[in-house]
């Protein structure tokens, strides 16, 4: 158990990437591993900061992505870091995948200049890419009117939640786009089946890896 594992969770908001984090945290620390669980935007106090600013306030498409790299990158240097060092595996809800699908995809932000911000801030000499990115990426890929009809009424929605149906359609494009490019590291999970189900493809995903008995 001494490597550290890295595993991002992505999809949009009431796909159920919460209760599976949790279930995927639990068994983890069944088979014997140190887990540590965060979030993007935000994982740190400034970059929490940073969340409440990208989430509610208008602002210009590249400040937006400025304001996202920002946090990652002391969320990176605070948080994942040190943790991968200590052999830790790190469940993080959302990672620079879902600046990929929002920004670029559902904003229709400039990918070139995103990719140079991933390099620059995700930087890590000593890994064979030169890069951090997660082990694996759980996208949990589900049909953007059925993640309305979950939410409805569960909470006031901020920025991003309130976008029309065709956002979430470029955010759909957006990471099936960042999939294609690096098929290795996603497992596309259907969120729109039963728990249960959509739980069995979680543990399944991560025991196709060696991770979990």
């Amino acid at each position: 158990m001494s490597a550290g594992l890295f595993i991002s969770f992505e999809g949009i908001d009431g796909a159920g990437k919460s209760t599976h984090i949790a279930g995927l945290a639990e068994a983890l620390r069944a088979a014997g591993r140190t887990v540590v669980l965060t979030r993007e935007p935000g994982g740190t106090p400034l970059s929490e900061q940073l969340r409440a600013l990208v989430l509610n306030d208008p602002m210009d498409p590249l400040t937006e992505a400025l304001l996202m790299f920002a946090a990652r990158r002391e969320h990176l240097l605070q948080v994942i870091e040190p943790a991968l060092g200590r052999g830790d595996t790190v469940l993080c809800d959302r990672f620079t995948d879902a600046t990929f699908a929002y920004q670029g995809g559902g904003r229709g932000f400039d990918a070139e200049v995103l990719r140079t911000l991933e390099t620059w801030v995700q930087a890590v000499p000593a890994l064979p890419t030169g890069l951090r990115q997660p082990d694996l990426t759980l996208w949990f890929d589900l049909a953007p009117q059925e993640a309305a009809r979950r939410l409805a009424g569960a909470r006031a929605p901020d920025k991003f939640e309130s976008q029309p149906v065709e956002f979430f359609r470029r955010v759909a494009a957006g990471y099936q786009a960042r999939r294609d490019a690096e098929p290795g590291r996603f497992a596309r999970i259907d969120a729109g089946r039963p728990r249960e189900d959509v739980w069995a493809d979680v543990r399944g995903a991560v025991q196709a890896k060696g991770w979990l008995p």
